[in-house]
């Protein structure tokens, strides 16, 4: 049945995606928040598709802890699910993004319109500079920064790949950072169609007010969000069916 589900919510997943893409067309002639809705829109349908069709809850903790105002949300990256999934919990969120999404027709449309930050990742620290820039401009607007300090996805329970670009940013834009811990990589692992059933929890941490030394924050931060993924793994993994244990110990490799 889990490969029966999966298949029925990777289509619903994408037909909900294709919709909700020309639903929001007009959107490109309004003002910048009518498309930041559309997104917490697509995070809810495919929260609720997920529940339904293969099973997966969410428990969400520490939501308490999320500051008011611009912020930095420095997020473990496990799979495609936190790129929207978290979108609902935030006023006017914007995340950093690779330049390749920026191609993609109407979607990229929409990131440039919901004023993500597209950075081109052969550039150097010339994408880091424009990064920046960028980054000081959306805090300014009092806007909710989300960025992935591994840059990419990685396997739940794969050793970790910081990089120091999340450090440069809390060190020069000055804004509170809520960490983000999370283990949904056993429910819906990278590079693979599956979806098991089970309860993705995703735990906000304790915010590192800005100020430190963006060394000492940026060991902080690892150490944090580390500490509390490898619990939630540990925590996740005592209810996973065999079958997705095999699958998350097949991504990982």
């Amino acid at each position: 049945m889990v490969v029966v589900r999966s298949i029925l919510f990777n289509v619903l997943f994408y037909l909900n995606l294709i919709v909700l893409l020309i639903a929001a067309i007009p959107t490109l002639l309004m003002p910048q928040r009518a498309i930041i809705e559309m997104a917490k829109l697509w995070g809810r349908t495919s929260l609720w598709l997920l529940r339904v069709v293969c099973r997966v809850n969410v428990e969400w903790r520490g939501v308490e802890k999320i500051p008011q105002g611009p912020l930095i949300v420095a997020a473990k990256h496990q799979s495609i699910w936190e790129t929207f999934s978290l979108l609902p919990l935030f006023d006017n969120p914007t995340f950093i993004i690779k330049r390749e999404l920026t191609w993609i027709p109407l979607f990229g449309w929409f990131c440039g319109k919901g004023g993500m930050i597209a950075v081109d990742r052969g550039l150097g620290s010339q994408a880091l500079t424009a990064m920046t820039v960028r980054a000081r401009e959306v805090i300014r607007g009092g806007r909710q920064l989300f960025i992935f300090p591994e840059g990419t996805r990685r396997p739940a329970g794969a050793e970790p790949r910081y990089k120091f670009g999340v450090a440069h940013l809390y060190d020069v834009i000055g804004v509170p950072c809520v960490p983000v811990a999370l283990n949904s990589g056993l429910f819906w692992p990278r590079r693979s169609f599956l979806r098991f059933p089970g309860t993705i929890v995703v735990e906000f941490l304790d915010p590192i007010e800005p100020g430190l030394d963006k060394t000492v924050f940026f060991d902080r931060l690892q150490a944090d969000v580390e500490a509390a993924t490898a619990r939630l793994i540990a925590e996740g993994g005592r209810t996973l069916n065999r079958g997705g244990a095999a699958a998350s110990s097949e991504a990982a490799s």
